[in-house]
């Protein structure tokens, strides 16, 4: 039988100074948003800061287009598709009504370009000819959409095409699009560098970002904007200070001025009352323990992913990290196999959780060493 042993570490010490605790108590309520539905998360450890409604269904209307990107660029990814194709523009594509690249149909253009058309222009008409030429169709484009949705955890979202055109059986949720956003921005970063192009030419016809927070906020690097007449104005913007990064979902405003100031608010809010730190590295070790039966007297345990905390500011110095780990290890060790748990709090709330893991594998010993451990742990 297997027992947990506590063993706490000292990342984090817990210093009720105060000074901390005053800084703690000038945190204000989040700001209204006039939206909706909304959220603020934080990039790094994925903390909601606000939220309201963010679970409500809603129509996602051309932030659909981020769900397309992302499939793309896994299909590059995984070879199907090439960076270099030249994709044929089909009269479906070349029909497509509201924002357009204004591809000729019959004409064969640049994936890469189509690309910019997408994230830049929104263009509905590169957006369909991407679908097509990745899947064959956009029907079947859309079962892509749908797994990879289903892949990321968005437990709410059905998409019903690649554009974001009207229907209703296609809808999101703030919260969903947020864990889009960032597994979009965790998983290609070099292709979320394109959703800061202010502008690009295609075919001597300027294409503009329709993100005006590019302009506003140099703060903010992306992402995608939104409307129908039933959405609304929608907005998922995201912006980076210092080593801190937030997502902002504004979804269902009234106007293209009331998306970004709503947005504005979010940003401001979280980068002002809030920080962000890794409290500890992927794969260094956290502790040593000791192995039973095995080749090793010892095995390396720590996390798989680097752990980020967010916490009100002032309230850093509050944290207090503390290890749960099996006493009793026995060869063979297996690595990446969890053998107790990181637990994080702030004060009494425990705030972050993870598995600790084994770093290294550890074989079996001996014939001898297998002998005198058993008689060892008998005694144990």
């Amino acid at each position: 039988m297997f027992f947990k042993i506590r063993v706490f570490f000292l990342s984090c010490v817990m210093l009720f100074s105060l000074h901390a605790v005053a800084r703690a108590d000038l945190i204000p309520a989040a700001p209204t948003i006039n939206a909706k539905a909304y959220l603020l998360m934080d990039y790094h450890s994925g903390k909601i800061l606000t939220q309201s409604h963010e679970d409500d269904r809603v129509e996602p209307a051309s932030l659909t287009k981020m769900m397309t990107s992302y499939v793309i660029m896994s299909e590059l990814k995984a070879g199907a598709i090439k960076m270099d194709d030249k994709v044929l523009i089909s009269e479906k594509a070349w029909r497509m009504g509201g924002s357009r690249m204004f591809v000729e149909v019959g004409k064969r253009v640049e994936l890469d370009k189509l690309i910019l058309g997408m994230i830049v222009d929104s263009g509905n008409d590169a957006t369909v000819a991407l679908a097509e030429h990745t899947a064959g169709s956009e029907d079947s484009f859309v079962t892509l959409m749908n797994k990879y949705a289903e892949k990321l955890g968005m437990k709410h979202t059905h998409f019903a095409n690649a554009t974001g055109w009207p229907n209703p059986e296609h809808y999101t949720t703030a919260h969903d699009l947020a864990i889009l956003t960032r597994a979009l921005i965790k998983d290609f970063p070099d292709h979320y560098d394109l959703y800061k192009i202010k502008q690009f030419t295609y075919n001597k016809i300027p294409q503009f970002n329709r993100n005006r927070l590019l302009w506003l906020d140099d703060r903010v690097d992306g992402v995608k904007t939104g409307h129908t007449e039933s959405a609304g104005f929608c907005l998922v913007a995201s912006a980076q200070k210092d080593d801190m990064r937030l997502i902002s979902v504004v979804l269902g405003t009234s106007s293209e001025n009331a998306r970004e100031s709503e947005s504005r608010k979010l940003l401001n809010y979280g980068f002002r009352f809030f920080e962000t730190f890794k409290l500890h590295a992927a794969l260094d070790p956290l502790t040593q323990m000791r192995v039973w039966k095995g080749n090793k007297e010892e095995v390396p345990l720590g996390l798989a992913q680097s752990l980020y905390i967010t916490t009100p500011r002032g309230r850093r110095d509050m944290i207090k990290a503390q290890m749960t780990v099996d006493s009793t290890i026995v060869a063979p060790i297996v690595k990446g196999h969890e053998y107790g748990h990181v637990d994080v709090k702030l004060g009494d709330e425990v705030i972050a959780e993870r598995p600790l893991i084994a770093l290294e594998d550890v074989a079996e010993g001996g014939f001898w060493r297998r002998t005198i451990d058993n008689i060892k742990l008998l005694f144990q």
